[in-house]
């Protein structure tokens, strides 16, 4: 493999060529999502069925799976992977749990009242892969945040397997996490259907979930008549270090996000220049044992780096100025360093804190920012799934105090129907 060795006063070429990748999508796909949702808009059910045949091969036995179906495979699962499961479900409920927001009510002395109320959307559609890249993790990260916030109902979509049948790990982690129902069909089609609604499939508020180009393109534009997660890019890894970790470690850290995608990144930011060719020869004889083999060669060809800096101040700018998705620090006390970084989706502390960790089982949320936006966005939580809306009382006194800002106000941005709707109250409080 040839991944780029650059000194950190040579990365801006890298950079730039890092936030360039997910621009480089073709514009064809943008044509042929706003076709499948144009068509889905109008034509419901059938044109999803149409697009399931084409693109699946054939339409599965049912297009909603029935309650018997999810139950037996619940029943007829693995039982160490259903402990696992649940053991990794018990981690992320108690860590999401601490994100509960129950609003505010706030009095004054004068009979204001003014708050927020909080709560949960009544509908959220739930995109999960479920072909080659199917992943019941999505499920557990996805579907749990959603029902502590307390979504009413929660519409999971999946796209059949080539017999025309679910993926039974995905219909497992949906049983054990309390998915309302599940429709098989993928793609644009599918997040068109759970936008506009259609015959069968019940319109929901918001979709969350990762998929394919076509499924981020068809969420980026439909939002708006829908809310979604986050417009998710390929997946990255960055790691700092120092003479304290251990190149086997780095190494497969790296492939572990390089195997997702031929343009996903995996960088390395090092303080310690002898750390280098240890980490390349582990990148060489890692990669030659792994079935993903070519992705990964791709992935670090392209977008894989080496960036040797003479101080770990430097290797933190560079870092907070690529914003990844996941950061890893493999320096001596990392915990020393959380209060300086601030532009990253999800951080790992140290040797044994593995990104693999908070994709399954640790807790926090594995739906994160990528391509630079956690310099603004934050990872999927219960506070995604919450609606909030504010309400105001005021008694006649507690306005007539504060009339004339309110008019000064609305008149001077010309606005004197605002104006003239505190003035009347003034005008009949006088009157009476």
């Amino acid at each position: 493999m040839n991944i780029k060795k650059i000194y950190s006063k040579d990365s801006k070429d890298f950079l730039k060529n890092l936030r360039e990748r997910d621009t480089k999508k073709d514009k064809e796909v943008t044509e042929i999502v706003s076709e499948i949702i144009e068509n889905v808009r109008i034509n419901g059910d059938k044109a999803v069925k149409e697009y399931t045949q084409k693109f699946d091969g054939s339409l599965p036995e049912y297009y909603e799976v029935p309650q018997e179906v999810i139950q037996n495979a619940l029943t007829e699962a693995d039982t160490d992977f259903v402990e696992a499961l649940l053991n990794a479900i018990e981690n992320i409920t108690n860590f999401h749990g601490n994100q509960i927001d129950n609003g505010f009510c706030v009095t004054k002395d004068n009979g204001v009242i003014l708050g927020q109320k909080v709560r949960g959307l009544e509908r959220v559609g739930v995109y999960v892969p479920g072909g080659k890249a199917a992943y019941p993790s999505s499920v557990l990260m996805n579907v749990i945040p959603a029902k502590i916030a307390g979504v009413k109902e929660l519409i999971m979509v999946t796209p059949p397997l080539k017999d025309g049948t679910p993926n039974k790990d995905i219909l497992v982690a949906a049983a054990l996490c309390g998915v309302d129902r599940i429709f098989l069909m993928g793609g644009a089609q599918a997040v068109a259907a759970l936008a506009y609604g259609t015959e069968t499939v019940p319109r929901v508020d918001k979709i969350v979930g990762p998929g394919n180009i076509f499924v981020a393109t068809a969420k980026k534009l439909l939002f708006g008549i829908v809310d979604i997660d986050m417009i998710a890019g390929p997946s990255e890894i960055l790691i700092l270090a120092d003479h304290t970790a251990k190149p086997t470690f780095i190494a497969a850290d790296m492939l572990s996000q390089a195997e997702h995608d031929p343009i996903a990144s995996a960088i390395l930011i090092t303080v310690d220049e002898s750390l280098v060719p240890l980490v390349e020869k582990e990148l060489e004889e890692q990669t030659a044992k792994l079935s993903r083999k070519d992705i990964i060669e791709q992935s670090i060809n392209n977008y894989g780096a080496i960036i040797i800096c003479d101080n770990i101040n430097t290797a933190i700018e560079i870092s907070e100025e690529i914003a990844p998705e996941h950061l890893e620090v493999f320096l001596e006390n990392p915990l020393e360093y959380i209060g300086r970084l601030n532009n990253a989706g999800s951080v790992f502390l140290g040797n044994y804190s593995s990104e693999p960790l908070g994709d399954y089982y640790a807790g926090p949320n594995h739906v994160l920012p990528t391509s630079g936006t956690a310099r603004f966005f934050s990872p999927l939580g219960v506070a995604s799934f919450y609606k909030r809306s504010s309400y105001i009382y005021y008694t006649e006194q507690a306005l007539k105090e504060v009339s004339d800002d309110i008019i000064l106000i609305a008149n001077r941005e010309q606005l004197t129907a605002h104006a003239g709707a505190i003035a009347i109250r003034n005008a009949t409080a006088i009157r009476n």
